[in-house]
């Protein structure tokens, strides 16, 4: 989906890592959750409570989730799970444009 219809953006964004990650939360009619962000080049670790599937619209970076020993590469328009109460890693190594689902 492009475009999201009907929807609440939280002004304040949230930012990580002396601002090389940013986003603002979407909140939608049914309560549920997105965050639209952008990654800038670095490393970077994330710990989430709730599974989530991030997609991205554009994306030069590798991550490693955590079921895996090896890093995977991650390009425009791939999309990737990760399980609740985990952590994962990023490298990024260009300017990443993402969408972060919260799923209960």
């Amino acid at each position: 989906m492009d475009v999201f219809e009907n929807v609440s953006v939280t002004k304040q964004a949230n930012v990580y890592f002396g601002g090389k990650v940013t986003s603002r939360t979407v909140t939608f009619a049914d309560g549920s959750k997105k965050t639209l962000g952008i990654m800038l080049p670095g490393e970077y670790e994330f710990s989430t409570q709730q599974a989530e599937i991030m997609e991205f619209a554009k994306a030069d970076l590798e991550v490693l989730l955590p079921e895996n020993s090896h890093w995977t590469q991650v390009s425009d328009g791939d999309s990737f799970n990760v399980p609740a109460n985990s952590s994962f890693k990023l490298i990024v190594n260009g300017v990443s444009d993402y969408c972060c689902t919260y799923l209960d």
